[in-house]
């Protein structure tokens, strides 16, 4: 459950493509088709498509998804607004990740690049033939302006992201230089790959700092195609596309027309999609995913349910105490609420069994810690011992584990232990502190599906005397609330790749604590945090960004920030059997863009959703 989108996730990630992944060694410097954290790229610079793609998959078909709450804009790098599903579908980045191979980047947008040896600047030379759906060629005069504009007026986490860049140059009509302020920050070539480049003519005369309802100008493989404000939006493939045969687009871009419709509801979305009205959904719910696809078209073999596993990192997703309220400040009143939450109870009763429970902020990889901190990593942490908890040292972090019966007698017992520690006591069955003021705090959700785990908790918490009155709110009041820090208490993930970098800083920095927009949802400032994060950023080698992220992950969980949720290892789809697909998944993506609508089986498809 996403709070807010990353550069202009509402592209790609809508359609199931993973963010680039992980690390273990410095760039390595020179021109190249390709840059890698992990040594050398897998795929030689003469390739020809990806390998989890059919590079001859036909073109054509149209395919609906669904999206829920409403949209207001066309412009997703903004903290204005709300982007519409999909939309980064019309722009391109200077380098494509590959869903392959973790933390490597092959030229996209770009021909080729270059990355100084000591590692204090990279530079991308664009492709000749890359032009805007008007025409005009892409330049770098492009790149600098987005660079330019992004930093100075898009999302804070743009500024956090970029910091290290100290100067832009273009140096010709198709080259431009990015300059850092040292060469300590292994992944930020790969960073500055990523950038979707805007069209700088375009955006002359129009307010940057605002919505758009204005169909934007790309280069990408679509086009926006026609819209109903809030309610639908469809992107149109490009015919004759000037991409369309490079190796990194080669066999994706399949299908004629994607829309998006939208509904208020996940619930109505859903039985949208068993009318035959959706074509494909991601089912994140495991109850839905267990009991309500039970319906004709299903067992007809019209409708398939297929779990397809994934390496990615779950990261954390949980719900989230803002510091920023002075409710939350004890971190014994924070463990306390963490206490209360039965798991077990929950992944039996309400999920199916289909989760873990998450003990990590870079839980399913290598970077998560356990046991207690050794080696390097101790030594690491030594440097700041009085200034963390003292548990960091002592004990092994772990999750409380129940019975599954709904009896949380035993940590409901240790919570009211620790309220009673932080100054709070009962009083006419209350839970009050010193002044009689009650412990009473608001849980902001922007779906209803999540209602039914909040519910059971607000439960839990009242046994404790504590009020957890839990809310609903549309889309846009939710990002509104969320990008100004206006709530108690949310669900927020954080997303890990395999190769945590700058992204760190909008998480956990005191900078970020105070920017409206950014990701630091806790409202977490603490000097340790922010070091840490910086060792993180500019670990010399993979070894040392393990043992770095180990280090932080540490300092983070014995905060009790979050009271954690879970996490599932595969994807679960859902889709009319309208499509074909390559042989195999990638190892850190759906690849859902290299699927392709099959004109047999999308004829059957039609004439049996015509006989209802």
């Amino acid at each position: 459950m996403r709070r807010r989108t990353v550069l202009a996730g509402t592209g790609a990630a809508a359609l199931g493509l993973a963010a680039g992944l992980p690390s273990a060694r410095a760039v390595a410097t020179g021109r190249s088709h390709a840059l890698s954290l992990l040594g050398d790229p897998a795929l030689p610079a003469d390739f020809t498509h990806f390998p989890y793609v059919n590079p001859d998959a036909p073109k054509g078909g149209t395919v609906v998804q669904h999206a829920i709450g409403s949209f207001d804009s066309f412009n997703p790098f903004i903290v204005r607004g709300v982007p519409a599903a999909g939309i980064g579908l019309i722009w391109m980045p200077l380098m494509a990740s590959s869903q392959d191979e973790a933390s490597t980047e092959y030229c996209d947008l770009a021909e080729w690049v270059e990355v100084a040896p000591d590692r204090t600047w990279v530079a991308f030379e664009l492709r000749g033939e890359a032009a805007w759906h008007d025409g005009r060629p892409v330049t770098a005069e492009d790149v600098a302006w987005t660079f330019a504009t992004l930093r100075e007026h898009g999302r804070p986490f743009y500024r956090a992201y970029w910091g290290d860049v100290v100067q832009v140059l273009t140096e010709g009509p198709r080259r431009v230089v990015f300059r850092f302020r040292d060469g300590a920050n292994r992944e930020l070539p790969l960073i500055l790959g990523q950038i979707l480049v805007l069209p700088r003519h375009w955006w002359e005369g129009r307010d940057f700092t605002r919505p758009i309802l204005e169909p934007p100008l790309g280069c990408g493989a679509y086009r926006l195609d026609g819209f109903e404000a809030g309610r639908s939006v469809s992107y149109r493939r490009v015919p004759g596309w000037w991409g369309e045969r490079l190796p990194t687009q080669r066999g994706q871009n399949n299908i004629d027309l994607w829309r998006f419709e939208y509904f208020r509801d996940a619930t109505v979305a859903l039985e949208a999609f068993k009318a035959g009205q959706l074509d494909f959904r991601q089912e994140n719910v495991a109850r839905d995913w267990a009991t309500a696809y039970d319906f004709p078209a299903r067992r007809r073999g019209l409708v398939k349910l297929e779990e397809i596993p994934h390496e990615l990192p779950t990261g954390m997703q949980a719900f989230v105490f803002n510091l920023r309220r002075p409710l939350f400040q004890d971190r014994r009143v924070r463990e306390a609420l963490m206490l209360a939450f039965d798991f077990e109870w929950a992944n039996a009763n309400l999920f199916y069994g289909a989760y873990t429970r998450t003990r990590s902020y870079f839980s399913n990889s290598e970077l998560a810690s356990s046991g207690l901190p050794q080696g390097e990593e101790l030594a690491l942490l030594e440097r700041y011992r009085g200034r963390i908890p003292e548990e960091v040292f002592t004990r092994e972090f772990t999750l409380p584990v129940t019975d599954g019966s709904g009896n949380n007698r035993e940590q409901l017992r240790r919570a009211l232990e620790l309220l009673r520690a932080a100054g709070w006591r009962v009083a006419n069955q209350r839970m009050v502190d010193a002044q009689g003021q009650p412990f009473s705090f608001e849980l902001l959700l922007s779906s209803p599906s999540f209602e039914r785990v909040a519910l059971p908790y607000a439960q839990w918490l009242q046994r404790l005397g504590i009020e957890m009155r839990v809310r609903t709110v549309d889309t846009a009041q939710y990002q509104a609330r969320t990008d100004n820090f206006d709530y108690d208490m949310i669900v927020d993930v954080f997303g890990q790749s395999l190769s945590p970098g700058n992204e760190q800083r909008d998480y956990w920095s005191c900078a970020k604590a105070k920017e409206p927009g950014s990701r630091n949802s806790i409202g977490l400032c603490d000097p340790v945090v922010d070091e840490l994060v910086e060792l993180v950023i500019n670990a010399p080698d993979r070894a040392s960004l393990i043992q770095r992220c180990r280090a932080l992950d540490r300092v983070l969980l014995w905060g009790h920030y979050v009271v954690p949720h879970w996490h599932s290892r595969v994807f679960r789809v859902a889709y009319w059997d309208k499509f074909a697909r390559p042989a195999r998944t990638p190892r850190y993506g759906l690849g859902l863009t290299a699927w392709w609508v099959d004109p047999a089986k999308a004829a059957r498809i039609d004439a049996e959703r015509g006989r209802g």
